[in-house]
């Protein structure tokens, strides 16, 4: 029985990727002509040409493209079982990687990650950037779960996995001592008339929340003061905690300011939700300690 040299079909993989011998062969740190001899070895046990001449470069074949598909596959399984038993128990401790979008709420991240973060045989990293960033690690198993509060765009073959793990509505919050009239206990914030005299402080254009609010708004003809558009939460709880104004955010986000009377709920709007989303891979061995952040709802195959 013939056995696959998986060092030849390495050497082939990386002439693909690098999209010719020399490239190849600097970033292997081989000499061309051994790698041209490696790539022939493949050749005759396929019994196939995968490479065709095209003036100085290498084409692939109809065959060359075949054994690319399962070579990738082969060299994906490589780095997910590297990335598995990296992240398993050896010992007394497990790992966890978790990416979190930077405009998520902090407060909602402490949430999640709770039942976790006591525990002295887990070891968590959790990394920040943005959402394509950090769906780029998880692809390449640097990470295994990302935060975010919008899923990862789904496509043909994708392997993206969108949880739903919590929906908020939002509320406009602001300073306490704002000329907004009360009623008992209720301000009588009128949403949103009243965004034409008191300024606010809004998440930056994209955030699912925020186009939600520029829609109502045009429908409503009303012309926002809009004092500041933030990114990070942490800033905008720090813009508008320091301002007399409002913003848009779910509770959670500014729930310490809010529990010490530094802010106050205005008006809470329904019509509006904030989703939070975590975003898995198909893997065949999950982390075992996701299943305890988000169920039994994970893809295994």
């Amino acid at each position: 029985m013939a056995f696959l040299n998986y060092h030849h079909l390495r050497y082939f993989w990386a002439i693909a990727n690098a999209g010719g011998l020399t490239r190849a062969a600097k970033l292997l740190n081989v000499s061309p002509s051994s790698l041209s001899v490696q790539l022939k070895s493949l050749e005759e046990q396929l019994g196939q040409p995968l490479f065709e001449r095209d003036g100085r470069a290498l084409r692939l074949t109809e065959a060359g493209r075949v054994a690319l598909d399962y070579a990738n596959t082969v060299f994906k399984s490589g780095e997910e079982l590297l990335s598995t038993f990296k992240s398993m128990s050896f010992g007394d401790r497990q790992m966890l990687r978790i990416g979190s979008v930077a405009t998520l709420s902090r407060n909602f991240q402490i949430e999640f990650l709770k039942p976790l973060i006591d525990r002295q045989d887990v070891e968590l990293q959790v990394k920040s950037g943005a959402l394509n960033e950090l769906l780029q690690k998880l692809e390449a198993h640097a990470l295994d779960l990302v935060l975010s509060n919008q899923p990862a765009t789904m496509d043909m073959g994708s392997e993206w996995q969108n949880l739903l793990i919590a929906e908020q509505a939002v509320s406009i919050i602001g300073h306490p001592s704002l000329g907004i009239g009360r009623k008992g206990n209720a301000s009588t914030f009128q949403f949103p008339n009243d965004l034409t005299r008191v300024p606010i402080v809004l998440p930056a254009r994209g955030a699912a929340i925020r186009i939600a609010f520029d829609r109502i708004v045009e429908k409503a003809g009303i012309s926002p003061i809009i004092l500041a558009e933030v990114e990070d939460m942490a800033m905008l709880r720090l813009i508008v905690r320091e301002s007399h104004s409002v913003t848009l955010v779910p509770p959670v986000v500014v729930r310490d300011e809010l529990e010490c009377g530094a802010l106050v709920e205005h008006c809470r709007l329904e019509q509006i939700r904030e989703s939070f989303y975590a975003i898995t891979r198909k893997r065949r061995f999950a982390n075992p300690l996701l299943t305890e952040l988000v169920g039994s709802r994970l893809l295994v195959g």
